[in-house]
């Protein structure tokens, strides 16, 4: 048998179809992310996420994906487990950013006290999916508050108003499930424990089971509060305290406040600007050039002896990585994060909807239906309605509104209904002419590629042009819109989505 020259087997590899490129598909459980969206799906992130940076035709990463697949399916919900293809040309100055120097490194990145500033750290754990699920389940940000019969009246006292749920449990710690479900909520339903032991306040709530979950919708009300009585999952717990306090959960990640350039001393010179760039520039290419070094070494190695099959859960590091720096590696050239642009409105209520949409005499509309528990489908599908309606209004181009309709809008469910459409999906109305047009996708179900900026934005100017076929809206679909007071009236009809994905 022949043995290949190493470097024309690296660039046999390097030649390879996109197709054969990646390790996970898109249908996988493993988030795919690059040096574009780790910014808005990691770092700013309020989940702790694992990274895997690989590359395609390393053996040992290869041997990592059951592993890792598992984990990933088994931390849904809970955490992140994202990878990055090292492989790609267009990740690999993002790879380098992060000292990668070996395949397949692993790195937790946790929510900093600063949002968008999350902790970075090495992942040197067993390469098994029970060590990745217990790794990070320990480092999954804990918001629940331990009460006990003496801390009780306090808790309940504390913002009176705000929405509390008190899980009662006879386990001593807190599950993943619960700090998840304090994660979704924080900031709007302050989420607590009690031990069984603690027979005041179980007596006090008449609980008789473990565990028991407990609604106080308006913080201190009736001591009996309301009983969930539905599965302990997460989707169905959240649809719960959605429908009941009707909050929604905070989206993940929440969109980056403005930046707001402060001046800082005397403004560089332009002399001084360029140094800085140039030794920017020179740090990033050294950076790299190490990568790709490493990269080369390491593919070249494996062209020449036998590759890893998808054997082993348990692996052995071949290099030790770099530690990464922390608390994120700050962007640099050719790798650009732009800041997102401002988030497009939500409609809360019927009335809203009504009035901006779905009135009588109400134009075109684009609507997104967000469901309860957004995923990345939803959240690049509402990034790239917020890209697409501030072009316009930078360029002074006049273009129908945009709004998000989330679940607990009263509205959802009939639009939902009387349209036959899948829980998230992006459409267009215009009652005053009776007509509706959906955004196409190419399967059953709505994908990442569905939403891409560029498919959403020809499909807009579609409708703008007057192109296309549209759908005949049923009747009945008109919501009526109610009287407002003079000073209701001159409220705006839309909140922001501060929060929203």
């Amino acid at each position: 048998m022949l043995n290949p020259n190493p470097a024309l087997a690296v660039a046999l590899l390097a030649a390879l179809p996109a197709v054969q490129a990646g390790l996970y598909p898109k249908s996988s459980a493993v988030l795919q992310i690059n040096g574009k969206n780790y910014d808005s799906l990691i770092a700013q992130s309020n989940y702790t996420s694992i990274v895997e940076f690989y590359a395609p035709w390393c053996g040992h990463c290869k041997n990592l994906q059951p592993a890792y697949e598992k984990a990933a399916q088994s931390l849904a919900g809970l955490a992140k487990v994202a990878a990055v293809d090292c492989d790609e040309a267009s990740n690999k100055q993002f790879c380098g950013q992060f000292g990668i120097q070996g395949f397949p490194t692993l790195k937790i990145v946790k929510p900093g006290k600063t949002p968008g500033k999350p902790i970075v750290e090495d992942y040197n754990g067993a390469r098994t999916a029970k060590g990745i699920v217990d790794a990070l389940v320990e480092k999954i940000p804990n918001h629940v508050k331990r009460v006990d019969d003496k801390t009780l009246e306090q808790f309940l006292k504390e913002s009176d108003t705000t929405p509390k749920a008190i899980l009662f449990t006879d386990k001593g710690k807190t599950s993943a499930l619960l700090k998840s479900i304090a994660i979704d909520f924080k900031g709007s339903i302050d989420v607590a424990q009690i031990r069984d032991k603690e027979k005041a306040s179980v007596e006090l709530f008449g609980i008789t089971k473990f565990p028991t979950l407990i609604l106080l919708p308006g913080g201190k009300e009736a001591a009996e509060g309301i009983k969930y009585d539905g599965e302990f999952k997460k989707p169905e717990i959240l649809k719960f305290l959605t429908k009941t306090t009707s909050i929604a959960s905070n989206p993940d990640p929440a969109p980056p406040k403005p930046r707001v350039a402060t001046p800082r001393g005397k403004p560089e010179t332009l002399d001084t600007q360029s140094k800085r760039r140039v030794a920017s520039q020179k740090a990033e290419a050294s950076k790299l050039a190490d990568f790709e070094s490493s990269s080369a070494s390491q593919a070249s190695a494996e062209g020449t002896s036998a590759a890893a099959t998808a054997t082993e859960e348990t692996l052995v590091e071949e290099a030790t990585p770099v530690a990464s720096p922390e608390p994120i590696v700050d962007a640099e050239k050719p790798v650009v994060i732009p800041d997102p642009a401002p988030p497009i409105g939500i409609l809360s209520t019927a009335a809203e909807l009504a009035a901006s949409c779905l009135g009588p005499k109400t134009g075109t509309c684009i609507i997104a239906l967000l469901p309860a528990t957004p995923d990345a489908v939803a959240g690049a599908a509402i990034s790239s309605l917020s890209e697409i309606a501030h072009k316009f209004k930078t360029q002074k181009r006049a273009l129908f509104p945009f709004y998000v309709v989330p679940e607990i809008n009263e509205g959802y469910a009939k639009l939902k209904t009387a349209l036959e459409l899948a829980d998230l999906h992006v459409i267009a109305v215009n009652m005053k002419r009776g007509w509706w047009r959906e955004l196409p996708t190419k399967g059953d179900k709505i994908t990442e590629a569905d939403v891409k900026e560029e498919v959403v934005a020809d499909w807009v100017d579609a409708i703008r042009l007057g192109e296309g076929s549209k759908k005949q809206l049923p009747e009945g679909l008109v919501l009526e819109v109610e009287e407002k007071t003079t000073e209701e009236a001159e409220k705006p009809k839309v909140e922001e989505v501060h929060d929203e994905l």
